[in-house]
């Protein structure tokens, strides 16, 4: 792993078992958490303020709702929630800004217009391509694509990311929740994406990997990858956990949405002994404060 990450005009040290905190901030209605619109400007910059005095590391922008049965939202429609709010945070703050996004499109007008980083929920990989078989989808991944119209939609955001020479975080996902050996197959998935990553020249130290919790997942198998995410830490790239109010956390308390936080710091403080470097939550104050006090108590930072 790099001893440093660079994302924007901050640079991020790898090696001192600290754990940065991304705040979240949905442009989206139909969040499951805490959606809003960009109708009011003066409220999204108040939040984008609040969480950075709160301590936010990164701001991680999303315009459209990953939530089961989310109704899918247009390239167009993205860009026009998120956009706007990507131009506003660069000309009144001076933090790092992840665009939420799995359209290249997207991705291509967010980093025109400022944003340091990617963060794709597919893995830059386009998942429709798994109703295919397996021997199907490894030719794809292998360079051999059925034809040139698949290989160019597959390879678009790769492309993109590696254009504007940023970092990506490369969430884990597939279509059909079946495994053989479930860290081992996401493990597996992730080199994959890390794969297709390389081949279009983005650099390792702009790679980030996420196990992506809560997605092509069982809450059983949800708690596997928390419990085991230092395996995928030995992959070698830093990892991004986000778990904030997410179901896994509903189900193993049986508390809604809301009252989901004291669920969601266990697991970051939990993350910084595994080796997570990264936490995507809602609540930043709380994460932040409970990150610091375990820091102190084991010296990191000193």
């Amino acid at each position: 792993m790099t001893d440093i990450i660079k994302i924007g005009n901050k640079e991020f040290n790898l090696k001192n078992n600290k754990v940065y905190v991304m705040g979240i901030l949905n442009i989206t209605p139909d969040s499951f958490s805490d959606g809003r619109t960009i109708d009011s400007p003066e409220d999204v910059l108040k939040d984008v303020k609040r969480m950075i005095d709160e301590g936010a590391d990164i701001i991680d922008v999303g315009g459209e709702s990953t939530r089961p049965g989310a109704i899918p939202v247009s390239e167009e429609d993205e860009i026009n929630r998120v956009l706007p709010v990507v131009k506003m945070i660069k000309e009144n703050f001076d933090i790092p800004i992840s665009v939420d996004t799995y359209k290249s499109g997207v991705a291509r007008a967010v980093l025109e217009a400022g944003a340091d980083m990617i963060n794709d929920i597919k893995g830059l990989k386009n998942l429709n391509i798994y109703d295919k078989s397996a021997d199907e989808f490894k030719n794809v991944y292998n360079g051999t694509p059925e034809n040139e119209a698949e290989s160019k939609r597959i390879t678009d955001m790769a492309k993109v990311i590696e254009k504007y020479n940023v970092p990506v975080c490369i969430m884990h996902n597939r279509e059909l929740m079946a495994y053989d050996n479930l860290i081992e197959d996401i493990k597996e998935d992730l080199r994959e994406s890390v794969s297709i990553a390389k081949a279009a020249g983005i650099k390792d130290e702009n790679i980030i990997l996420d196990p992506g919790v809560g997605f092509a997942k069982t809450y059983e198998d949800n708690l596997k990858v928390i419990k085991e995410i230092d395996s995928i830490c030995e992959l070698d790239y830093p990892v991004l956990l986000g778990v904030s109010r997410k179901s896994v956390i509903g189900m193993t308390l049986d508390l809604p949405v809301n009252e989901r936080e004291e669920g969601t710091i266990a697991i970051s403080v939990m993350a910084t002994e595994k080796g997570v470097k990264f936490v995507r939550v809602h609540n930043v104050k709380g994460n932040v404060r409970a990150l610091k006090m375990y820091e102190a108590i084991k010296g990191i930072g000193e």
